[in-house]
């Protein structure tokens, strides 16, 4: 049985962030390294690509203009891969997610947003787990 493909995609957001050391500060880190943050994920069985919008935002920056950049993004790959999952802020995550219910009407495959209260380079954080529970729920064909 072939491996689940999944694409995620990055708006932006606390779960995608790392402490800057120089300045104490968060800062956007490049979505390769995420197997460094949480090597489980490559014990998941599944094929996983990861992308960035071309701007990553703070989600209380979210505008429908992002909204519809997702879905073309969805339709750009939607038959290349058998679910997404969108990293998404936690402040907007409920609008942009029924906003894309309402523009992605009658899917075949799911689409999954999660997002965290600390980074997910944090030793104590809740985003390895909203992660790898997204990408389990997005890798399932049969939804």
């Amino acid at each position: 049985m072939a491996r689940a493909k999944v694409l995620i995609i990055y708006t932006g957001g606390t779960i995608g962030m790392i402490r800057d050391e120089k300045k104490g500060t968060l800062k956007p880190f490049r979505l390769n390294r995420m197997t460094k943050s949480v090597p489980s994920i490559l014990e998941m069985g599944l094929e996983i690509h990861a992308l960035e919008l071309e701007e990553v935002i703070d989600s209380s920056n979210m505008t429908p203009e992002v909204w519809i950049e997702l879905v073309s993004i969805i339709e750009e790959h939607y038959d290349a891969f058998d679910g997404f999952v969108v990293l998404h802020g936690s402040d907007t995550m409920a609008h942009s997610a029924s906003a894309l219910s309402f523009l992605l009407e009658n899917l075949g495959k799911p689409v999954v947003f999660t997002g965290s209260q600390l980074p997910l380079g944090l030793p104590r954080t809740d985003a390895r787990e909203n992660l790898i529970t997204a990408l389990e729920i997005a890798a399932l064909k049969d939804v």
